[in-house]
């Protein structure tokens, strides 16, 4: 296996991994019922942060391996934030980003913008 197929493996487990554990874990700990409003915030935005936090940079260091450039990057980031801020589903918000890469890959190399 190639370092990029082992870099993918590796943040698809850790992202299940960090997922599974916050939200198994209250329920193993914590025999009453959560009340703490801070508690659960804590509890139901911490896989955001960490999923975002594992996504946010590698979408802009695979710009030499698939993409034309940090443009085309930038253009599936910018729909999967409209999107995702619109609340459409994780499907719509996935194809519509790879979607707009893969038209700013196009437009840009038609014009010959780098």
């Amino acid at each position: 296996m190639n370092e990029s197929t082992v870099y993918l493996v590796t943040s698809i487990a850790v992202m299940a991994l960090v997922t599974y554990l916050i939200r198994m874990l209250p329920l193993a700990v914590f025999r009453k019922k959560i009340r703490s409003k801070f508690v659960l915030n804590f509890l139901f935005y911490v896989p955001f942060a960490v999923l975002s936090a594992m996504t946010v940079p590698a979408v802009f260091t695979s710009c030499g391996s698939s993409t034309a450039g940090v443009i085309s990057s930038l253009a599936g980031l910018v729909v999967a934030l409209i999107l995702a801020l619109r609340e459409r589903g994780l499907l719509t918000v996935a194809v519509s980003a790879c979607g707009a890469a893969l038209l700013a890959d196009i437009i840009t190399g038609f014009f010959g913008i780098v």
